[in-house]
């Protein structure tokens, strides 16, 4: 792994574990989408949609701030999520979420490790 500086492990500590928060509810999300009725499915889609739009963005602004290609591979596998629930799949959306909780979490704890030897965490 890369070293990296300490403003950059702030802000991917931070990134990440933020990103990992809001993965965990959109992948509940997504399994709970699965349960619903067929009056109440294109709703809530349309709403787990804006939520993993919205995610994708915080994803974004992480990339752009640390650079960090974890955050650009979670990215990548919440487009695929995104594609499977547009495609009224989201029980496969929950496993390509999985990857991107990974990646996020994979980000935060290489700066966990930085702050931890700065005696910062």
């Amino acid at each position: 792994m890369v070293s990296m500086d300490l403003p950059t492990a702030v802000k991917s500590y931070q990134f990440g574990e933020r990103a990992k928060s809001e993965l965990i509810v959109t992948s509940q999300l997504c399994q709970a989408l699965s349960g619903f009725s067929e009056q109440e499915r294109a709703g809530g889609k349309r709403m787990l949609l804006l939520l993993m739009e919205s995610v994708r963005a915080e994803l974004q602004f992480a990339v752009r701030g640390t650079g960090q290609a974890e955050f650009g591979r979670a990215i990548n596998s919440l487009n695929e999520a995104i594609s499977l629930v547009e495609s009224n799949q989201p029980d496969q959306a929950t496993e390509k979420i999985a990857f991107a909780i990974s990646a996020s979490t994979t980000s935060a704890q290489g700066a966990w490790q930085v702050l931890s030897e700065h005696g910062l965490l």
